[in-house]
Order: C-alpha cells, then structure tokens, then sequence
C-alpha cells in the first residue's frame, strides 16, 4: 500500500477472510487498475464515515469506480455472501452450528392501518 493507513482498512487478518468472498476481476476484460483490497477499504472508508462517494479522499482510486463495484457487489450476492461468510464464522466461534436452525417472525410488530394504500398517508379532503 503506497497510503497511509486509515483507520477504517482491513488488517491483513480481516483481508484473509474477505478476500475469498471478493469477485476477481472478469476476463478478457481491460486489466484491474486497482487492487480489490484498495476497493473494499474506500468502500469502509466511505461506509463507516457516512460520506457520499464523491468526497472519497484521493489517495483511494477514483470515487466512480469504488462506487461502480460496490454496486456490481450488491447486484451480484457479493456483500449478501460476505454477511453470511462472516455470521457463519461468528456463530462457530461461539460454539453453534453455522447456520441458525429456527427463525422467529412476529407479525404484530407493525401495525397497519385500516385503510390501504395512498388513503393512509394523505390527508382527508374537506
């Protein structure tokens, strides 16, 4: 890394779990100009400082490109398999099985109106 480090980068031991998770470059496709662990730290950097993408400093790559994975990411199950990564290796570390066996919803958290649609969040003509 040719930066100073943030406060908000993997550590090597944070990037040995994410890495397997992260999409290598395509290809036949135009070369990766960035490396994938440079992407996820402007992605950290952007997410934990609740900055919009255009105020990424410039020591990361450019803002459009960070914003452009971080998208594909999403579209892709990327981000989904890197939560499940993580809360599987959460889950073992506590002595459970990695994935949950039982969920419970509750359906009387929310209640709803009467009436349906526009009718409940406009306000009644006189």
């Amino acid at each position: 890394m040719a930066r100073r480090p943030y406060p908000t980068d993997l550590t090597d031991a944070q990037w040995a779990i994410l890495e397997p998770c992260i999409p290598p470059p395509l290809p036949g496709g135009r070369p990766a100009l960035h490396p994938r662990r440079e992407l996820v730290n402007a992605m950290l950097y952007v997410l934990r400082g609740g900055i919009a993408w255009r105020l990424l400093p410039h020591e990361f790559p450019p803002w459009q490109t960070v914003y452009h994975s971080f998208r594909l990411w999403r579209l892709d199950g990327t981000w989904e398999a890197i939560n499940t990564a993580l809360r599987e290796r959460v889950r073992v570390k506590l002595g459970r099985d990695a994935t949950p066996s039982a969920a419970i919803l509750d359906s009387q958290s929310v209640k709803t109106t009467e009436k349906g649609g526009p009718a409940a969040t406009m306000p009644a003509r006189r």
